[in-house]
């Protein structure tokens, strides 16, 4: 079966076109469906098997980083977001998406206090724009499986990710969920953690492994071209973000 994806655009997405290529590179067929499309058809997700929040700045990130999107989801789609999750399926959010997933409710962080996680301006205070080491510190997500490092752009202003408390990490660690982590790359003097994540943390999944939000743009290295050291580096056949694609597609094989 080619499994297909729902690349969800709003005002402001920018990245959903290369989030599209990236899927249909790795086997899936993917359609680029507007929010508003899916407002009016609630049921419209149920011909899909992967749900993709792209990255942008959706709505402007007026009222911060995807804060409208995602209380769109959370107050107008939560039954069809409820229903596609028990059904089994996939749900990925890239940059803006990771942030629109915090705040949806989908990655399993709210509690009866609230979320128990946000994502928070970057701790420099800046867009930063840059490579980055990522290590899988746990085999828990669906998209990760078989992936031990991987090297990935990131561009973001509000990427810090912060939990309440040392309790609410830990719950999170304890399950599983903190699945991706910035880390140390040999050759680059910089600070390895470039936001301040706790605990350096660059991506999450929901407690079942198939919801999974990351800030790194794994759908800009799908092709050893885009790396801007591909001249100079041994040669490799393809980017580090494309594994994860494939990882999404070979869920529903």
């Amino acid at each position: 079966m080619t499994p297909r994806v729902l690349v969800l655009r709003a005002p402001g997405s920018n990245c959903d076109m290369e989030t599209a290529y990236a899927f249909e590179q790795a086997g899936a067929a993917a359609e680029r469906i507007h929010v508003n499309r899916w407002l009016e058809m609630p049921q419209l997700a149920g011909d899909f098997q992967i749900l993709c929040l792209p990255g942008g700045f959706s709505y402007g990130d007026d009222l911060g980083a995807g804060r409208i999107l995602g209380n769109q989801l959370r107050h107008h789609l939560s039954d069809a977001l409820a229903a596609f999750r028990d059904q089994g399926k996939l749900i990925l959010g890239i940059c803006n998406g990771f942030q629109i997933l915090v705040k949806s409710g989908l990655l399993d962080i709210d509690d009866d206090q609230g979320p128990a996680a946000t994502l928070n301006w970057n701790k420099s205070g800046r867009f930063i724009d840059r490579w980055v080491t990522l290590r899988v510190a746990s085999d828990r997500c669906v998209f990760l499986q078989g992936i031990e490092q991987l090297n990935l752009p990131i561009a973001h202003a509000e990427g810090q990710f912060l939990g309440r408390d040392e309790a609410a990490l830990d719950r999170f660690e304890d399950a599983g969920q903190l699945t991706l982590r910035y880390a140390k790359a040999d050759d680059d003097s910089r600070p390895y953690n470039p936001n301040g994540a706790a605990r350096d943390v660059a991506g999450m999944c929901d407690r079942s492994g198939r919801v999974f939000g990351l800030m790194p743009h794994p759908e800009r290295f799908i092709d050893r071209t885009q790396h801007p050291q591909w001249t100079r580096r041994p040669k490799f056949d393809e980017g580090d973000g494309l594994q994860l694609f494939r990882n999404a597609v070979q869920y529903f094989a």
